[in-house]
């Protein structure tokens, strides 16, 4: 069923831990999956990355993105997220990224730069919060 609400029964997926791909779109019209953590903020879904990394660059360009994140206890359940970039902010995204590694780690004091990535990339890695607006929403399973 296709909406722009992501519905309560497939909600779990979006608030993680599930790791999602993401699709952008290169220059060239090629797409580009990674895969990414997310969680939500209301009906937005928030992502986070690098400056300068390719999937920056290319939501910068066309801001048309595709979020896929399936459940690995039941492959079949899955969300298909299609939206739009709104913002894309340095602004709270190191704050961002802390929460999303807490979440995804499950420790309670975690932070990327530290926890997930080692400490001293901190000073060459810029992060950027990505608040992605539903334009449809695919739930299966």
């Amino acid at each position: 069923m296709a909406t722009t609400a992501i519905p309560e029964t497939h909600r779990d997926l979006i608030e993680g831990p599930y790791n999602a791909a993401l699709t952008t779109m290169m220059p060239n019209g090629q797409p580009q999956t990674t895969p990414v953590w997310c969680n939500a903020a209301g009906g937005d879904i928030l992502i986070n990355t690098m400056r300068g990394f390719r999937k920056e660059k290319n939501m910068r360009l066309n801001p048309r993105v595709s979020l896929l994140v399936y459940d690995p206890r039941s492959p079949l359940r899955n969300i298909e997220i299609r939206g739009l970039v709104v913002e894309m902010t340095e602004v709270g995204a190191l704050e961002h990224l802390d929460e999303l590694t807490r979440l995804y780690t499950k420790k309670p004091d975690a932070r990327f730069f530290g926890d997930s990535v080692p400490a001293e990339l901190a000073g060459r890695y810029h992060p950027v919060k990505i608040t992605i607006r539903p334009t449809r929403i695919r739930a299966e399973g």
